[in-house]
């Protein structure tokens, strides 16, 4: 009880101090439980509405007769570890006697058969969408409601608020349309929704349905959807079948990398934060040599001392992660709602509420609490060794030129090693390399500090030479340079993470355009409704493109066509290309391989075109043989190339030649086609003839190659303002270290600034000094983070080329003028309070 009494009411005589240094651990848990919040709802939401977009669930289960069963299944199915979602419907096919809705027998019945499709109104939105056009969705508590499409109203002459009538076990049903969603695209027969109470009825069905639908817990991991699948196999039985979704966790992939990226960022700027209260800390430690002797003087044990200086970060270290907990939810409820906007804009996803989940919360305390102990336990050490006679000593002594030097020949062995890695081109050891170039750079800054701070100095010298504050401010950064290094690597984090994540953004920029630039170069484009999820398209015959290419005006036409397949064991969509048209209206990005020879062999053979994430995830090369699985076993391909387009990028692809998907696949119909005018040809006029031969393919909506193009780069431009945004932020802890250790600095350094006053110095000239001092301590974390950033830029596009995102590392101009400008801006910032403070004294 005392030690807590004696570091609470240290802590509260301190307000200003014990502010920032909670504020840095505010910040870092605000970061990690703030954006691991957000990853998994975009997962979520990606699972829940992408998939369900294009008809798409984990899990579809059926009786094995077909037959309806019990709703009690649901339940069984609802209490399985790893279910997110399910429902269940009862779906039943009305056959139509001839003539039923329009009673003509002179013309053709329009309607001869619907499917009735009995859903829960308000489960059933938690694994598909079902967007409406007119009117509305159902809902709870509705009764004789009913939902059909455009094509079938359109069909029958209906519009919201008619009434329509089917057959029934109890006679005609009379239902009224509430409303009519987006007319069919796949071939089958027309559905009618009703309320899954309503279907029960009028199939006498109570209590019964024949299909149930669930969404798995976010992941992916195939060994945990695996599980997954297991156990639900396992509460079904054997007269149950099940049917899964194999590519589910393939279309997640790159959603992982987002959430790792962001779990980095986090622990890094909880890193960031153990810095300043290290340094806080350290700092203290010498300030209170008196206090600490005192205590020893009337009986406090070492134990006491470690206990008062642990305690003091125990109550900063809980304080800070429960309002950083607080703050990063509502810093995730605002990014998901900024994003839905643009997600909905863009790519027609909506994105749900934050997800809390007991692990995130479990690693944001230990995380938060743990980094402030471990942060202060080397003070708190350092401070139980005080005796009553040290703390006769007015400072504490800085450590010696020869401990110095040592620990700079250990960072510069440390550097020279990073160095070695990054020439060996070793993805495996690029980690390590990672933490040396910090680490080194770290231990080296104490003995970099005076000739830094000298170089800035002299520049400094030259616009205050007649009043000589900047001397004093760069020999008050050398009475403590182990404290000013500390400060620095702060600095130097920050900035780094900016300059390399900008280099990074830059590169996967310039790449991912060039490739927009290729794979949608045309001059038109035939889009199906899910692009890149080609299984859930209905294609169209050869004749679409025989007929355009016939069109007076339209000069060149390829198309891709799609089967699913699985190489070496591993599943992929295999697209075929036309190697004669598809490169000079389209083409590839090529990471290994020659275009020309690539697209030849395809033509001459059965060969393949592997994407970058395909030809990863199996370690091919070219030149190696692959066995793709077709309808009647394997057939062995031969790899021509390693090469992705825009569309396909995030999923692993394969690409054949046409008459090799139609020879061993039995696909020959278009699911995109592209083509570009000839040369001459008047738009205005061709135009309409194009609209006239699709209008018989309602499956394709036409767009304009650049407004396609366009689309794409707004969605590139708001992800990356966002992430640039995003980076930017951890120039704020940087912010807190410098504003700490130049408020502590005036603080030790009260009776010299009173001297100072005394002898005639102005307000204006120490305003001045300990302003030119925070400009010293924010040009080395510059240099420092400049260093450091080039590097890290250069190993993360590295290694996402080695994931199959075929990078081309862009050096950052503007980064490294980003990263000046805000390193320059945090010094001014931060010595504001400080020197009105010492102005004051």
């Amino acid at each position: 009880m005392m030690t807590l009494t004696l570091a609470a009411r240290y802590l509260a005589g301190r307000k200003l101090r014990t502010f920032l240094t909670t504020l840095a651990v505010i910040f870092g848990v605000f970061v990690l439980f703030g954006m691991n919040l957000v990853l998994p709802a975009m997962i979520r939401s990606f699972q829940a509405n992408i998939l369900a977009a294009s008809n798409l669930v984990d899990a579809t289960i059926t009786h094995v007769t077909g037959e309806a069963f019990s709703t009690d299944v649901l339940a069984r199915v609802k209490r399985v570890d790893g279910i997110v979602a399910a429902t269940g419907s009862l779906n039943r096919t009305v056959n139509l006697l001839p003539d039923y809705f329009d009673a003509d027998p002179a013309q053709a019945d329009k309607v001869t058969a619907l499917s009735l499709v009995g859903l829960d109104p308000v489960e059933s939105r938690t694994v598909r969408l079902f967007p409406v056009d007119q009117g509305r969705f159902l809902e709870a508590g509705d009764t004789n409601a009913a939902i059909i499409s455009a094509s079938l109203a359109q069909s029958l002459g209906l519009k919201v608020g008619d009434q329509m009538s089917l057959p029934s076990t109890q006679g005609e049903a009379a239902l009224t349309l509430v409303g009519i969603r987006p007319a069919r695209t796949i071939p089958g027969n027309e559905e009618v929704i009703v309320p899954l109470a309503q279907a029960q009825q009028m199939m006498s069905q109570p209590g019964q349905v024949n299909t149930i639908e669930a969404n798995f817990v976010a992941s992916t991991n195939p060994a945990d959807r695996a599980a997954i699948e297991a156990r639900l196999q396992a509460a079904l039985g054997d007269h149950f079948h099940l049917g899964v979704l194999p590519s589910g966790a393939e279309l997640l992939s790159s959603l992982q990398i987002g959430q790792t990226a962001m779990s980095l960022f986090g622990v890094l700027a909880l890193l960031m934060g153990a810095f300043i209260i290290f340094n806080t800390f350290r700092t203290v430690v010498a300030e209170r040599r008196h206090d600490i002797g005192m205590l020893r003087a009337v009986g406090a044990s070492r134990r006491t001392i470690i206990g008062l200086f642990l305690a003091e970060g125990l109550l900063q270290g809980v304080l800070g992660t429960l309002i950083g907990m607080a703050l990063g939810y509502l810093l995730a409820a605002g990014i998901l709602v900024a994003f839905s906007g643009i997600m909905q804009t863009f790519v027609h996803l909506t994105v749900g509420a934050p997800v809390i989940t007991p692990g995130l919360v479990a690693i944001s305390l230990l995380l938060g609490i743990g980094t402030t102990l471990v942060a202060g336990l080397l003070p708190a050490f350092s401070a139980s060794h005080v005796t009553p006679l040290e703390a006769l000593s007015a400072t504490a002594a800085e450590a010696k030129p020869r401990v110095v030097r040592f620990w700079a020949i250990i960072g510069a062995v440390a550097i020279a090693g990073a160095l070695l890695i990054l020439a060996t081109g070793s993805l495996a050891l690029m980690g390590l390399g990672t933490i040396l170039i910090l680490l080194g750079l770290v231990l080296a800054a104490p003995a970099l500090v005076m000739p830094v701070a000298g170089l800035f100095g002299r520049l400094a010298a030259l616009a205050f030479a007649r009043e000589g504050t900047a001397e004093l401010a760069q020999n008050n950064l050398g009475r403590q340079p182990t404290r000013a290094a500390v400060t620095a690597s702060t600095t130097m984090i920050g900035l780094a993470l900016i300059v390399s994540t900008l280099g990074m953004m830059n590169s996967l920029r310039g790449t991912f355009f060039d490739m927009l630039h290729r794979s949608l170069g045309s001059d038109y484009i035939l889009l199906p409704p899910a692009v890149a999820l080609w299984g859930t398209d209905v294609g169209a015959s050869s004749d679409l493109v025989q007929q355009l290419r016939a069109v007076d005006g339209v000069g060149l036409v390829t198309s891709l066509r799609y089967a699913a397949t699985a190489i070496e064991g591993s599943p992929a969509s295999l697209l075929g290309v036309d190697p004669a048209t598809y490169p000079r209206v389209s083409g590839l990005t090529f990471t290994e391989g020659q275009p020309d020879q690539a697209y030849a062999a395809l033509a001459a053979g059965r060969a393949v075109i592997l994407n970058g994430i395909m030809a990863s995830a199996l370690g091919a090369k070219l030149g190696d043989t692959l066995n793709l699985v077709i309808p009647e076993g394997t057939q062995p391909y031969t790899v021509a190339g390693v090469a992705s387009d825009y569309l396909n990028a995030k999923i692993a692809t394969a690409y054949v030649s046409q008459a090799n998907l139609a020879a061993d696949f039995n696909k020959t119909d278009d699911v995109l086609v592209q083509f570009n005018l000839a040369p001459g040809a008047n738009r205005a006029q061709v135009e309409p003839l194009i609209q006239g031969i699709i209008a018989k393919y309602p499956q394709f909506h036409l767009v304009s190659g650049q407004a396609y193009f366009d689309e794409n780069a707004k969605i590139f431009d708001a992800a990356f303002i966002g992430l640039y945004v995003l980076f930017l932020l951890l120039a704020i802890p940087s912010l807190i270290a410098m504003v700490n250790t130049l408020a502590i600095g005036v603080i030790e350094r009260t009776r010299e600034i009173g001297m100072l006053r005394a002898v005639g110095a102005t307000q204006r000239q120490v305003r001045r000094m300990v302003m030119v001092e925070a400009l010293l301590l924010a040009g080395l974390g510059t240099a420092l983070g400049l260093l450091s950033g080039l590097y890290l830029g250069y190993v993360m596009t590295l290694a996402l080329s080695n994931f199959g995102f075929a990078l081309v590392y862009q050096f950052p101009a503007s980064g490294l003028l980003i990263a000046i400008a805000v390193g320059l801006l945090i010094g001014v910032v931060a010595a504001l309070l400080p020197a009105r403070q010492a102005a004051r004294l």
